[in-house]
């Protein structure tokens, strides 16, 4: 008789909107068991905590979401009031998904119990994911602090809250823990010690032996198929999305940590020869989305936008007209048959589209599937936000600048009549402060930025001359298309920049599985398919 299959359960913490959890919680093993299941998740900001646990709530049924929360999304009906309407699923997110700033005076009082419960009713079948929050870690985190007079980084608590991380793993002594955090952290010092160092001497030592838990990397392997790999080299730990079939170039570190006794080491004698990935680019995720114009800031109309867009179409004619550069000269005639187009009326006169737009037939099919949802009629935020004018000449500049070159200007490319009134426009700092997505190749990093400008997130398309939507940016994270985000726009927009990708993290976790199940024969029995073509469909979607 076949034993039960027993989940692990999976602690986040500094959650955000949920983006490990999702991912994690999609995995399934050839039986179609799901071996992780999210037992408690943590977050500080109120509004990223609803969207986190409306996304527990859905959890609780299943495969398959409730017929209602699609009627709500297909605008057939208002949105009910879920904790009446289901209220033991609704305790049960309630009881998930926690409003609380770890670090602060309190919260290992509500948290520490809760982690005892866990440890005591799963044993050693517990896993920790999450990532401290980054601002003091991140490049552009840092350049701020040195322009604050006075700041002292030894007094930033946010160097050190990946201590609280560490407490929990004290509590619990999982299987396993993933740890997430920007690129930035490899280059950080407090007081002359190397934060990375310290972070994995503090980790490795849990429990008060010099090593608890050995440390993997996610790595590309044969055929496609993303392995752990156990490593102690900084650089092994940075993850480049794009090489597992993500639509983002986002380079983050991950630390996977096993502990000793449960870690199958012959795992390392895997190949680590590259994959092949496929390339999912912007086109492949966008283009097919409705052309949508953007607003204009002070008196937005139709006819206001269709007037600031020709304006700045001729501002741009004019100042690439009579030029020796070839860029300037193919600009210039680009921009003169657009003109034309405008003149004539073409061009996209709507903010908004609630049409599905199904992603190109290019891109890979898991991804396609996780993506989109067969049962949803209409999309929910491919709303654009207003532009000033003035920045409609840049944005327009550097998307047809991408499509003559096939890469986005520098400042110094921008025409001077164009050159914004920034004090370090010149200076080289922030040299792309204008920057235009490209078709063909995958994004750039998506960041919480997106709440306070598009400036770093222009469309590509001229003609539609805005920053990209909320759910475009969505997109190119790999949310599903269902994923309800709560608050304003600008809420939004930094849930969305802040996450780990959920398609990336199910591929993570799935490598995980493998390896604490022992199931490398199973990983092996893969080989010759994509990464991106052996996922599993997110939360919601019942497989036909």
């Amino acid at each position: 008789m076949k034993t039960a299959a027993v989940p692990f359960q999976v602690v986040d913490l500094f959650a955000g909107p949920g983006g490990l959890a999702e991912g994690f919680a999609s995995v399934r093993d050839a039986d179609g068991f799901r071996p992780f299941n999210i037992a408690l998740s943590v977050e500080k900001d109120a509004t990223a905590h609803k969207t986190l646990r409306f996304r527990a709530f859905l959890r609780q049924f299943g495969d398959s979401f409730p017929d209602r929360y699609y009627s709500f999304l297909n605008d057939e009906i208002d949105e009910p009031d879920w904790e009446t309407l289901y209220p033991e699923q609704w305790q049960a997110a309630e009881a998930e998904a926690l409003l609380l700033e770890l670090g602060e005076e309190g919260a290992s009082d509500v948290i520490a119990p809760k982690l005892q419960a866990i440890r005591e009713s799963s044993g050693d079948r517990t896993i920790v994911i999450g990532g401290p929050p980054c601002q003091a870690y991140s490049i552009a985190g840092r350049a701020r602090n040195r322009g604050i007079a006075e700041y002292d980084p030894a007094k930033d608590k946010r160097h050190f809250l990946y201590k609280e991380y560490i407490a929990a793993l004290e509590k619990l002594k999982p299987a396993a823990f993933v740890m997430e955090n920007v690129k930035g952290m490899l280059s950080t010092s407090v007081g002359g010690e190397d934060i990375f160092k310290k972070v994995l001497a503090d980790l490795a030592a849990v429990g008060g032996n010099s090593q608890t838990y050995e440390f993997f990397a996610f790595a590309p392997g044969p055929g496609g198929i993303g392995h752990l790999k156990l490593t102690r080299k900084p650089k092994d730990f940075v993850i480049r999305s794009e090489v597992f079939s993500v639509p983002q170039a986002r380079h983050r570190i991950i630390i996977v940590g096993v502990r000793r006794d449960l870690a199958l080491l012959k795992q390392q004698t895997q190949s680590e020869t590259e994959l092949t990935a496929i390339k999912v680019t912007v086109a492949d995720v966008l283009r097919t989305l409705p052309a949508i114009r953007s607003g204009v800031s002070k008196a937005d109309s139709v006819d206001a936008w269709k007037s600031a867009l020709a304006r700045s179409v001729q501002k741009v004619i004019e100042a690439t007209a009579e030029s020796g550069d070839d860029n300037y000269r193919l600009i210039n005639q680009r921009s003169r048959v657009l003109a034309k187009q405008i003149a004539n009326g073409e061009g996209p006169t709507h903010r908004s589209s609630s049409d599905l737009g199904a992603l190109s037939e290019r891109c890979p099919q898991s991804l396609r599937e996780w993506i989109m949802d067969r049962r949803l009629k209409l999309l929910k935020g491919h709303l654009s936000r207003g532009h000033m004018e003035s920045d409609l000449a840049r944005y327009f500049f550097a998307a047809v600048f991408a499509e003559v070159t096939g890469r986005s200007p520098v400042a110094k490319e921008f025409p001077p009549i164009l050159a914004p009134n920034h004090k370090n426009w010149d200076s080289g700092v922030f040299s792309d402060r204008f920057r235009v997505q490209i078709w063909d190749a995958p994004s750039t990093t998506i960041t919480s930025h997106l709440a306070k400008d598009g400036h770093y997130f222009i469309h590509p398309d001229p003609m539609q001359c805005r920053a990209l939507t909320l759910r475009e940016a969505a997109r190119l994270q790999t949310f599903p298309d269902n994923y309800r985000f709560f608050g304003n726009q600008t809420e939004q927009f930094v849930q969305v920049g802040n996450a780990v990708p959920p398609f990336l993290a199910r591929q993570i976790g799935e490598a995980l599985h493998a390896l604490l199940s022992g199931a490398i024969g199973a990983v092996s029995s893969r080989e010759g398919e994509s990464a991106s073509d052996t996922a599993t469909e997110p939360m919601g979607q019942a497989a036909e």
